[in-house]
C-alpha cells in the first residue's frame, strides 16, 4: 500500500481550483482544455520543471525537500489546512515500511481525562478520535448529542450518524456545512494516518452507503477545526447556537477534547441549563452506553 492516488487527487484537484488569473498570469487565447492551471503552469509557479512537477502529481512525494513543499503549497495557493496536508502526505510517502505497518494502539479514556470531563459540569464537553468516534462524554455531552445515540453501535460516531441516520438532517441547522466539514476532517485524518484500517473501514463504508459521502469525498478538501461556532435544533431544547473550542490531548496521540461553552448571559446558556435539568432526569449517561454493541 502506498498514498500515490491520494497525493495525485489532491494536487490535481487543487491546481484546477487555480485560474491564471487568479495566480497572476497572462493568458493569450480562449482554448484550454483543462479547469484551472495546467502543469506547466504549476510548475512554474513553483519555481520546479515541468518533468519534476509531473512527477509529483503522479503521486511520487518520495525525498521531496520541505523547500520544494513550500514552493509547491505557495504555487498552488494553498490555504494552512491545506499546506499541512500536503507535509501530511510527504510524510506518510517517506515513511518505513515498519512504520506503515505498525499495530493500531487502543485507545482508551485515561481516569484522570473522565474525571475531567465529569468536573466539566454547565457546557458539554467530549473526546473524539480522528475518526469521529464519540469515546466519552460529559453529561451534557452526551445530552447534547443524544440523537447520535438512537444508533446502538459503540462507539457512537459523527460521521455515521450525520451520513445515515436521518435525525442529523434535523439536528444540525446546517446539515450541508456540518457534513463538508466532517468529510474535511477525516480528509485531513486520512492523510495523517493513512495506514489507520479503522478510519478506512469508515469510509469504505460510508462510500457505499452514501452519495452525498462520496461526492464530497472526491473533492480532497481539508480544514484546520479547532474554534467556531455550532448550531443544533436539538429535539429537547430546540435551536441553540454555542461556541466551539477543540484542543488535542498531549499525553493521548489522536485524540481531541472539545467544549462547547455559550456565552454568559444568552439565550444558550439557558438551553444548556435546560438540557442539564433532563439529562439528570432521563439519568443519559447510562442510556446512552448501556445494551450497546462494539463496532
Amino acid at each position: 500500500m502506498d498514498n500515490r492516488m491520494e497525493v495525485r487527487e489532491f494536487l490535481s484537484s487543487r491546481r484546477a481550483k487555480i485560474t491564471p488569473e487568479q495566480a497572476g498570469l497572462t493568458v493569450f487565447g480562449g482554448n484550454r482544455r483543462v479547469p484551472g492551471l495546467r502543469r506547466e503552469e504549476a510548475a512554474m509557479l513553483a519555481g520546479v520543471s515541468v518533468d519534476y512537477y509531473t512527477r509529483l502529481e503522479r503521486g511520487n512525494l518520495a525525498g521531496v525537500s520541505e523547500g520544494v513543499l513550500e514552493a509547491l503549497a505557495r504555487g498552488l495557493q494553498l490555504d494552512d489546512a491545506e499546506r499541512d496536508h500536503l507535509f501530511d502526505l510527504a510524510r506518510a510517502a517517506n515513511a518505513s515500511t515498519l512504520a506503515r505497518q505498525g499495530k493500531p494502539q487502543k485507545q482508551r479514556i485515561r481516569p484522570s481525562v473522565q474525571f475531567m470531563l465529569d468536573g466539566i459540569t454547565t457546557i458539554p464537553a467530549f473526546i473524539r478520535n480522528g475518526r469521529m468516534d464519540l469515546l466519552a462524554a460529559n453529561r451534557l455531552g452526551y445530552a447534547l448529542y443524544s440523537p447520535m445515540y438512537t444508533d446502538p453501535v459503540r462507539p457512537a460516531n459523527h460521521s455515521r450518524f450525520i451520513f445515515l441516520n436521518p435525525l442529523a438532517r434535523e439536528f444540525y441547522t446546517d446539515w450541508n456545512l456540518a457534513a463538508n466539514n466532517n468529510v474535511a476532517i477525516l480528509r485531513t485524518e486520512s492523510g495523517r494516518n493513512p495506514y489507520d484500517k479503522g478510519l478506512a473501514d469508515l469510509v469504505g463504508e460510508l462510500s457505499m452507503r452514501s452519495e452525498e459521502f462520496r461526492v464530497r469525498w472526491a473533492a480532497h478538501n481539508v480544514r484546520r477545526h479547532f474554534s467556531g461556532n455550532k448550531q443544533f435544533h436539538h429535539p429537547v431544547v430546540g435551536e441553540i447556537e454555542l461556541m466551539f473550542e477543540a484542543m488535542t490531548l498531549a499525553e493521548d496521540p489522536g485524540l481531541t477534547l472539545t467544549v462547547y461553552p455559550a456565552e454568559p448571559g444568552s439565550a444558550a446558556e439557558e438551553s444548556l441549563r435546560l438540557l442539564a435539568s433532563w439529562a439528570a432526569t432521563e439519568r443519559i449517561e447510562e442510556l446512552a452506553l448501556s445494551n450497546a454493541p462494539q463496532r
